[in-house]
């Protein structure tokens, strides 16, 4: 392992005994600011502080079985305990790259869903309603709540464009590989001639930033329009203007809400993902300037990037970044899927290694 790496790690190491003898200081204990802050911070190093712990014991393991190879008498059961300890070492040196990769504090948060259908008409917006249903039964799946915040609706079902919230911990992390241009081939129900067609839908994944982390919005760049709110009828037909339209004047990023009766509940909504839509924007300029990573698995949510295919007739689906088919289109689109997220992640992961061994 390399020696600043392992100097690093004694400085962690360091700090992790530290605050272990100042958790039992009745000052701290006493004051509960301060020992909340030394617990969290406890927490977050106990991992990667117990596995270096594990692999300093193991070198020293290492040692002590080299030394005794010398001595005739204990020579077969010295290198037996050295071949056991040279394998620890290197899953060990693993798990201890995996605590060093950097963390993303983003991947903690809840996040917003945008989908829109593409090229295909009825079609495409049909697809995006699939879509829409797979990510939301994802989200069941991990405990999630789902919470649509726009949608406009397709003249033969499915959606135009849909906005959900996924609120719940680690939903961003887990779903921002989903940015990007999603394609479907298959028969549409409108297709007498029984032809496959080829649709598409773009998906972008934004972080919901706190109150308070987010950039600040001046009221003198926002155009604020108010509207009626289109829907059914019956006896809570909307008869006030409640529905928002905000246009961020210098991005030209634009967001409508109209599914509370509330205006002031939608101007809300409305602009909570406005200031998530900047910030994952700013970020992705940052990214494109700062390029250090092999591959960006990362998608913007433009129609240009290409992430999967979904093929119905031959129940396959593919995503082109990492060259994986997998044939459980079904299964898939039930909300399992975990058979396409933990590849990419695990790619990222390998990505960032290899950036850091560089």
């Amino acid at each position: 392992m390399n020696i600043s790496i392992i100097k690093k790690l004694d400085t962690l190491l360091k700090r992790y005994k530290k605050i272990q003898f100042m958790l039992t200081k009745l000052d701290n204990i006493s004051n509960r600011d301060i020992f909340r802050s030394l617990s969290k911070e406890y927490v977050q190093l106990s991992s990667v502080c117990n596995c270096f712990i594990d692999w300093k014991n193991n070198e020293k393991n290492i040692l002590d079985a080299k030394l005794l190879l010398k001595d005739n008498e204990m020579y077969k059961l010295a290198h037996e305990d050295l071949l056991i300890s040279l394998s620890r070492k290197s899953i060990i040196e693993q798990k201890l790259q995996y605590f060093l990769l950097p963390k993303d504090p983003l991947d903690e948060l809840s996040c917003f869903i945008e989908i829109r259908a593409g090229t295909g008409g009825n079609e495409a917006a049909i697809f995006a309603g699939d879509l829409f249903r797979m990510y939301t039964r994802y989200s069941e799946l991990n405990y999630w709540k789902v919470k649509i915040m726009n949608k406009s609706e397709g003249d033969k079902g499915g959606f135009k464009e849909i906005i959900i919230k996924v609120t719940g911990k680690g939903a961003s992390g887990n779903l921002k590989f989903e940015s990007g241009g999603h394609r479907v081939q298959r028969v549409p129900q409108t297709e007498s001639q029984g032809r496959i067609h080829t649709s598409t839908c773009t998906v972008a994944v934004m972080p919901e930033i706190p109150k308070t982390e987010r950039i600040n919005i001046v009221n003198s760049d926002l155009k604020i329009d108010t509207f009626r709110s289109s829907g059914a009828g019956g006896q809570h037909v909307n008869t006030t203007d409640s529905a928002i339209r905000i246009t961020h004047l210098p991005t030209g990023h634009v967001v409508e809400c109209q599914d509370e009766r509330s205006q002031h509940k939608n101007k809300s909504k409305a602009l909570s993902i406005l200031a998530s839509r900047i910030h994952a924007a700013e970020l992705n300029k940052k990214r494109m300037e700062n390029a250090s990573m092999r591959r960006n698995l990362l998608g913007t949510g433009d129609r240009s990037d290409r992430n999967r295919t979904y093929n119905f007739p031959q129940n396959r689906i593919t995503d082109h970044r990492i060259n994986l088919t997998l044939y459980c289109l079904e299964e898939v689109l039930q909300g399992k899927m975990d058979v396409l997220i933990n590849p990419i992640i695990q790619e990222h992961q390998a990505d960032l290694l290899a950036s850091l061994s560089d």
